[in-house]
Parts: structure tokens; sequence; C-alpha cells
């Protein structure tokens, strides 16, 4: 049986009997869980970035090097997307979130007891594969809730990501601070395993897969094969890559200044920083309706041109530690509003292949984040301050390039259009 014949198939007997929890919509409680399991998956992500210096001194890692740690957590979470989030379109997602986060306490065990820098990027690399978990989360959403509201529930999940990737770091360096780095890791691991118990308890049981009988391999190559299929996939994932180095561009190298003279701040401090940031879980939800309304597009852009601007300030680090931390909002405001316009489009084109869109779509994700990631620290080596800003304007301005070109070969009713799943 062909992935194109089980997707045009039937209901099968399994499908009548399946939870009815997807016709009533997704309900606020199981959206609210959805979001808090997503936040405590994607912090682990995250937790590395305001410690990176006190891995490398206590691993003996070059700190010019350090943010290899992040290329590679990112490069195992590229292969996690390819790999393991396809096959929310064939299993059960229950099981596969449950198990994936099962899996995930184990990786942060090993990241936590690593005596060798070697360990701790296989153990980081580990981390980032489960941490896949987030977009099977995402799909799962999107699939209970109702057509007209798949853009507020993709909003309300991908709120409680934003919230676990600012206050990631906040707590991660907290506990830094009071009991090493880590502390951090081997914390999420025993709050992995507490949730894993409760999703089990508490998740619908998901309907019987139409591509169930499907083979492995074909589900990887109807994945390869949607980005030939749908345009807006193709497009809304170059956003993702150029949008997702930009971030990894700030947030991987800013906590070398910070903790360096003059300011020298601790872990703790350095991770409010990204408390700053929390605007972009509220301008998740808001652009998650604004999608569902047919705004996608100027949505876009607007949000494009607030992350270029929001450089300028960033780049007055010497002069005010507050013109920074408006750069933030608007730079993680933008983002967010970018990230959920994006999932949104590509849903509503084909939503019997939630899980393989945002999987592919989320490969750009991991590979910009992951050469955002080292780029920085290398830029930052050579050129400091000023190269990382310079750095990470020229990325905004490549990906308001991309949205102007794409714009202006795109008539205004698209987004109407797209958001309706009209060719």
């Amino acid at each position: 049986m062909t992935i194109h014949d089980a997707a045009t198939a039937g209901p099968t007997n399994a499908d009548e009997k399946a939870d009815d929890t997807a016709g009533r919509g997704l309900s606020r409680g199981m959206a609210m869980l959805l979001a808090l399991t997503c936040g405590l998956s994607v912090a682990n992500i995250y937790f590395a970035q305001p410690l990176l210096d006190a891995m490398a001194r206590d691993l003996g890692i070059d700190p010019a090097a350090i943010g290899m740690v992040v290329t590679f957590t990112q490069i195992g979470y590229a292969f996690g997307l390819i790999l393991i989030v396809p096959l929310g379109d064939l299993w059960d997602r229950r099981r596969l979130i449950v198990g994936q986060t099962v899996l995930s306490a184990i990786g942060l065990v090993i990241v936590g007891t690593a005596a060798h820098a070697a360990v701790l990027l296989v153990g980081m690399a580990l981390v980032g594969m489960l941490a896949v978990v987030v977009q099977v989360l995402v799909a799962f959403a999107a699939t209970l809730a109702r057509p007209d509201g798949r853009g507020r529930a993709i909003g309300t999940v991908t709120s409680g990501i934003v919230a676990g990737i600012l206050l990631a770091r906040f707590a991660s360096g907290a506990l830094a601070d009071f009991g090493g780095w880590r502390m951090v890791y081997l914390v999420s691991a025993g709050l992995m395993l507490a949730m894993a118990a409760l999703l089990l308890r508490v998740l619908p049981r998901g309907r019987q897969s139409a591509l169930a009988r499907s083979s492995y391999l074909s589900l990887l190559r109807s994945t390869a094969s949607l980005f030939v299929d749908e345009p807006i996939l193709r497009e809304r994932a170059l956003f993702a890559f150029l949008i997702f180095a930009n971030l990894n561009v700030f947030w991987t190298s800013i906590v070398l200044p910070l903790s360096a003279p003059p300011f020298a701040l601790s872990h703790t401090t350095i991770g409010l920083l990204g408390v700053a940031g929390f605007a972009g879980a509220l301008a998740a939800r808001n652009a998650g309706r604004l999608a569902d309304l047919g705004w996608a597009q100027r949505t876009t852009g607007l949000s494009l041109l607030l992350m270029l601007a929001a450089w300028a300030p960033i780049a007055c680090l010497q002069s005010s530690l507050w013109l920074v931390v408006a750069g933030v909002i608007v730079l993680d405001l933008g983002l967010q509003a970018v990230h959920v316009t994006s999932q949104s489009l590509i849903i509503a084109v084909r939503p019997d292949a939630a899980s393989r869109l945002v999987g592919g779509y989320m490969v750009f994700y991991s590979v910009g984040s992951a050469i955002g990631a080292i780029a920085s620290t290398m830029v930052y080596a050579m050129a400091g301050w000023s190269g990382v800003c310079v750095l990470g304007a020229g990325i905004s301005a490549a990906a308001l390039l991309v949205w102007v070109i794409i714009a202006s070969r795109m008539p205004v009713t698209a987004d109407c259009a797209l958001m309706h799943g009209q060719k």
C-alpha cells in the first residue's frame, strides 16, 4: 500500500472507534498540557547557552569552539526531525510522545554525568534528537483542533515552546550558580520522567493511521516529496533557516561578552535576559489568530522587518544593557510571529501530513540554528560584538529580501486560499 493510496483511502473501523477528541476540538486544558510539555522538552536544547563558558572550563574546550555544543545539539535535532517526527503520521502519537520523553531523560543523564568533551557532544546530540517530541506535539495539537481554530491551537502550543526557550536560560543559569552546570541536566531528567508518567495517563489515544500498512522508508520518501509538491513548504523552510540562524547568532554569543569584564555577570543574571523576550510567547498566540484570519503573509513581512530593526539596539551593548533588552524583545517577537504563521500555513495545505510537514520544515530550523551558533562564536572571536551584530543584521536583511521577492509574485488573496488548503 503506497502513501498516496493510504492518504486517499476511506475511514477504517479503527478510525470510527477512535477517540472523538478531534471532533470536539482541542480543549483549553489539553492545549495547556501540550504547551507545558513542549516548554519542558524544548528547554533541554537551550539550557547550554548561558553555561557555555562553564562547560568550556570544566571539560577543557577552547572558548572559540564551545559553540560546537549547540551545533551538535542542533545536528541531533535535525536527524530527529528527519527520522522520528514523520512517525507521527504512521504510529500512535500518544505512544511516540511518551517514548521520546522517557528516552530524553536518559540523554539528559548522559550529558549531566559526562566526564569528557566527546561524551558531552554525543549526549547533546542525543538530547537534540529526542527533543523533536515538540514537533510531534505541535502536529498532535493541529490535528485535534478544528480547522478554523488550527492557528490558535498552534499558537497556544508554540507559546509553551517560547516560554520554555526563554525560561530555560534563566533556570539553567540559576541552577548552575547553585549547584554547577551538571545539576541543570540531572534536574531536567527527573522532570521529563514525571511528565512522561502524566502524559501516559491523560493523553487521548490516537486514531488508527491511514498509513499504518505503509513502510517506514515509504514514509521518509513521502516527506521528501512534499518539498516537491508544496511550494509553500519550500518557502517557509527557507524562512525557518534564516530566522533561527539569526536568533542563534545572538543567543549563542551573548554569554561571552556578558560573562567577561567589564560586565562579569553571573549565569543567573545572564539567564534573566531571556525572560525579556517573553513577549514572543504572546506574539506566538496572536500570530496564530492572524493566520486564521488570512493575514499570514503580511504578518510575516512586518515581523521580518522588526527582526532587522532589533539589531540596532542590540548593537549598543557597550552603551546600555536596557537597549539590548529592548532589542531582545523585538527580535523574539518577530521570530515567533513568523514561526507560528509558517506552521499554520503549511499544515493547512495538507492536514493529513501534519507530522511530515512540520518535521521537514523544522529540519531547516535546526540547520539554521546550528550554523548560526558556530558562526557567531567564530565571528565573535575575530571581530567582537560588532561583528556579531553585522552578521545578525545581514541574515535579517536576507530574510526580508526573500519575503519581498515572494510577496511580489503572490496575489493579495493568497493568504486566505492557503489557509483553506487551496493550491
